[in-house]
């Protein structure tokens, strides 16, 4: 007769066990934004503790979920969108910058990862003002930028001269301040591959071509190895630096990091 009691109530037990384990998010059916002490049920909790357990994005955290919050209430990354087209300049014929921006298409859940950054700013230099009549031209010293500049350049604008021939012109870096090589932000990263000693390929295109001799600013003038000049990285006015003509060729020939072009 013990035996069967001793039985009986291990079965309860059992099914009284069975019971509380069931307990959790799935059971509350609770998934929670932030810290919600509201958002909690009773059962295990993912440190081995029986009690209250909570089923909120700080749960994790604080130790306190409920056994089954991952699988209840899963972690979802943050979806944006694809970036925009780059803005035009900001203003007309000085160095200013340009915009692009995505948006959020889908708020992160359950501490799944944070939304990345939806704006990003770059340099910019246009040479028409708001009149249509071209500028630019008179700025010292040359101004540069990356490469990729004058294919985006070209989507947003159309000029007479744009049928001129370009060329490129290799550079030797002789000078450059520090706020190059620290320059950290995501549309600036490309001012780290300047450095004192290195030979860089910077293109010449329309619209930045001075039309009447088929040079751009900054790089008007023939003589190879001999004369310094200044240029100035577009984006960032602290990052500048000298610089000597090697020779003028057809097409640039350097790496990618280390190719610019006169904006």
């Amino acid at each position: 007769m013990w035996s069967q009691q001793l039985v009986l109530l291990l079965l309860v037990e059992l099914a009284w066990f069975l019971n509380i384990t069931e307990a959790g998010c799935s059971e509350s059916q609770k998934c929670c934004h932030g810290r919600n002490h509201g958002c909690s049920s009773t059962g295990w909790r993912i440190d081995r503790v029986y009690g209250t357990c909570y089923c909120d994005e700080a749960c994790q955290s604080t130790g306190d979920c409920c056994y089954d919050y991952v699988q209840t209430c899963p972690a979802s990354a943050c979806v944006v969108s694809e970036w925009s087209h780059w803005s035009g300049c900001a203003e007309q014929c000085v160095p200013t910058v340009r915009v692009r921006r995505r948006h959020i298409e889908k708020e992160p859940q359950n501490n799944g990862d944070p939304c990345p950054t939806l704006e990003e700013r770059a340099g910019c230099l246009e040479y028409m003002d708001y009149q249509g009549v071209h500028c630019g031209q008179s700025h010292v010293p040359a101004f540069i930028s990356t490469a990729k500049y004058n294919n985006e350049r070209r989507i947003r604008t159309l000029f007479g001269d744009e049928k001129l021939p370009g060329y490129c012109a290799e550079f030797t870096i002789e000078s450059l301040s520090f706020h190059c090589t620290v320059e950290n932000r995501p549309f600036a990263r490309w001012m780290q591959y300047l450095r004192e000693g290195y030979t860089v390929c910077v293109s010449c295109q329309p619209p930045a071509m001075n039309a009447y001799n088929h040079h751009c600013h900054g790089d008007e003038t023939k003589v190879n190895g001999t004369r310094v000049s200044q240029w100035q990285a577009v984006g960032n006015s602290r990052c500048r630096g000298t610089w000597k003509k090697v020779h003028e060729m057809e097409e640039c020939s350097c790496p990618g990091v280390h190719s610019f072009i006169f904006t």
